[in-house]
C-alpha cells in the first residue's frame, strides 16, 4: 500500500467510524450471534494474494459488526464507562503511526516528556498533593499503565520490595523466602477482582475484608485483621482502598485506613478507577477525603475521561520503590542521560510501552478542564434523572447511595424477580445492564456511560425497563390466576369422587403429589 492509497483509506476508514458513533442508536447494543459465528463467515486461512482495502472495510460491516458489544451506545449501561472520543482516536492513530517503543528517554525523548508534563497537568487537574506530581522536589511522579489491574500489581511488588529491605535491617537472620513468606496484603470484599489477582500474581496473601453496611471498608476493620496477623507471626505490608466500588460505587474510609498504614509501615494504594475522574470537579472532591495518606494513586482516565483504552493513570510519592522493584539493566538500555529524565521501563512490568501519552495530551488540550468537568457532570445529571425516574415507581427501591453516574436498584421483593428482569433485557438487547449484589440481594447496576448518552437514551432505557416489568407481574398474576383454577378443581375432586379414584384424577390435573394411601389432604 503507497501513500496515496493510505490517505484513500483512512479517510474512507475515518468516514465509517464517524458514521458508526453518529448513528450507534440505531444498533442493538448487544450483538445476536453465537460462539463461533466468525468460521463461518471468514476461510480458514490467510489469503495467499493481497486484498483490495474497499473489500477488507465492508468486510468489517459484513462480519465484525455482527459480533461487537457496543461499548459506547447510548443504550450501553453495564460495567462502567469505556472512553472515547474523536481527539482520543486521532491521538491513538498519530501514536501507531509514529510507532516508537518508549522504554527509556533515549528511546523516544517526546514519548518520556509528554508523559511526565501530561501526567503533571491530569495531577493538577485533580488536585493531587503535590508530592505524586513528576514537578515536585521529592521523588515523587506519575506514569501510564495499561490498566489500573497493572497500577494494582505493580504496587504490591514495590510495597513486597521495600517491606522486604526494611525487615532484613530490623531481622538480620531472616532471609528474603522468610520475610515474603511472612507478608499479608489486605482489601475490601467489594474491590474489584483484579485486586484479588494482584494477590495471586505478586505471591502474597490478600484478605478481602468484610465491608460496613454501605460497602465501605472501615480502618477498625482493618486494625483487627491487621492485629491478628500480626500475633500469627504474620507481617501487614500492603492496603488496597477502593474509592468507588465496582458494586456499589462505595468509598472506602481512606480518612480511617491511612493513618492505620501510615503508622505501621504499610504501603497504602488507592484504586479509584471509575470514580477519580470526578476529583477533576471540586464539588465531589469531598466523597473521598484522605488521598494525602496514600502511598500511590490511580485512575483510569479510559474509564470516564474520554480518552479510549489503554491508558491508565498511576501516581506514587516515591518512585525509587517501583525502580528498586522492576530494575533491570542492560548494556544495550544504557544511555547518557539516566539521573536527567525518568526511564518508565522502571515504573512497569513489560519493557516496552506506546505513546499513549499522546492521545491524553490531545485530549486535554481540545476538551480543556472546562470540558472534561463539562462531560462530567452532565453524567452525573442523567444518573440523578435516572434515580428520580426510578423513585417515583412504587414497585422499585434504590440500593446504596446515588453519587456519581451510577444507579443501583432491584425490583421490590424475591429475588426472582430481579433475576427475571435482567434476563428479559439481556433477551431483547435493547439496553444492556448488569447485575451485582448488596446485602445478599440481586441489584441492578445502571450505570451512565456513552459521552452521547441523553435524557432521551434514559427515557428509552427506563421505557425497556417498565415495560418488562409489567410483563414479569401480568406472567405472576396469569400464573397465580391457572394455579387458583387448579386449587378450585382440586377441591371439587376431592369433595366428589371416593378416596381410591383420587390419584388418577389429580394426575389429570398433573399434579405430581403423592396421594395414594394418604388418610387425608390437605
Amino acid at each position: 500500500m503507497d501513500a496515496k492509497e493510505f490517505c484513500e483509506f483512512g479517510k474512507a476508514t475515518l468516514a465509517y467510524i464517524a458514521d458508526y458513533t453518529e448513528n450507534l442508536r440505531d444498533r442493538n447494543v448487544l450483538p445476536s450471534v453465537k460462539p463461533g459465528y466468525l468460521n463461518e463467515l471468514l476461510p480458514r486461512e490467510a489469503p495467499i494474494k493481497g486484498e483490495s482495502w474497499k473489500e477488507v472495510l465492508k468486510d468489517v460491516e459484513r462480519v465484525i459488526m455482527p459480533g461487537v458489544s457496543h461499548w459506547n451506545s447510548p443504550h450501553f449501561h453495564a460495567y462502567f464507562p469505556t472512553g472515547n472520543s474523536y481527539p482520543a482516536i486521532i491521538g491513538e492513530i498519530v501514536s501507531a503511526g509514529i510507532g516508537c517503543i518508549g522504554f527509556s528517554w533515549m528511546s523516544s525523548p517526546a514519548c518520556t516528556e509528554l508523559e511526565v508534563i501530561t501526567m503533571n497537568w491530569l495531577g493538577k487537574m485533580l488536585n493531587l498533593p503535590e508530592e505524586f506530581l513528576n514537578c515536585s522536589e521529592g521523588p515523587g511522579g506519575g506514569v501510564i499503565q495499561g490498566s489500573a489491574s497493572e497500577a494494582t500489581l505493580i504496587c504490591l511488588l514495590a510495597a513486597k520490595e521495600r517491606s522486604t529491605r526494611r525487615l532484613k535491617e530490623e531481622h538480620p537472620d531472616w532471609n528474603d523466602a522468610t520475610i515474603k513468606s511472612k507478608l499479608v496484603a489486605y482489601a475490601s470484599d467489594q474491590s474489584n477482582s483484579s485486586v484479588e489477582k494482584a494477590g495471586l500474581l505478586g505471591s502474597m496473601t490478600m484478605r478481602l475484608l468484610p465491608a460496613d453496611e454501605k460497602c465501605r471498608l472501615r480502618g477498625s476493620t482493618l486494625l483487627e485483621a491487621m492485629r491478628k496477623d500480626e500475633e500469627a507471626g504474620l507481617v501487614p505490608c500492603y492496603v488496597v482502598a477502593t474509592l468507588g466500588t465496582t458494586g456499589t460505587c462505595a468509598y472506602d474510609c481512606l480518612d480511617e485506613l491511612g493513618p492505620i498504614c501510615n503508622e505501621n509501615n504499610v504501603w497504602l494504594h488507592v484504586d479509584a478507577a471509575y470514580a477519580g475522574a470526578a476529583l477533576a470537579c471540586p464539588e465531589f472532591r469531598h466523597l473521598m477525603p484522605g488521598i494525602k495518606f496514600a502511598d500511590s494513586f490511580s485512575f483510569n482516565p479510559h474509564k470516564w475521561m474520554l480518552v479510549n483504552f489503554d491508558c491508565s493513570a498511576l501516581w506514587v510519592k516515591n518512585s525509587r520503590y517501583l525502580i528498586d522493584a522492576a530494575n533491570v539493566d542492560r548494556v544495550y538500555l544504557a544511555h547518557g542521560h539516566e539521573d536527567k529524565a525518568p526511564d518508565y521501563r522502571h515504573w512497569q512490568i513489560p519493557l516496552g510501552r506506546r505513546f499513549r501519552s499522546l492521545k491524553l495530551w490531545f485530549v486535554m488540550r481540545i476538551y480543556g478542564v472546562e470540558g472534561i468537568q463539562k462531560y462530567i457532570r452532565g453524567s452525573v445529571k442523567l444518573a440523578r434523572y435516572f434515580e428520580n425516574l426510578v423513585r417515583y415507581d412504587n414497585r422499585f427501591e434504590i440500593v446504596a447511595d446515588v453519587t456519581l453516574g451510577l444507579v443501583c436498584f432491584r425490583i421490590k421483593g424475591d429475588n426472582s424477580l430481579t433475576n427475571e428482569l435482567l434476563e428479559r433485557l439481556t433477551a431483547r438487547r435493547q439496553i444492556y445492564v448488569i447485575p451485582a449484589t448488596y446485602m445478599g440481594k440481586t441489584i441492578v447496576r445502571f450505570v451512565v456511560c456513552s459521552q452521547n448518552c441523553e435524557e432521551k437514551d434514559v427515557e428509552f432505557a427506563w421505557n425497556e425497563i417498565t415495560t418488562q416489568t409489567t410483563e414479569i407481574f401480568k406472567s405472576q398474576i396469569e400464573a397465580s390466576a391457572v394455579l387458583e383454577d387448579r386449587s378450585i378443581e382440586i377441591r371439587t375432586i376431592i369433595t366428589e369422587k371416593p378416596l381410591e379414584n383420587l390419584t388418577d384424577k389429580l394426575l389429570d390435573l398433573e399434579i405430581t403429589s403423592t396421594v395414594k394411601n394418604s388418610p387425608t389432604i390437605s
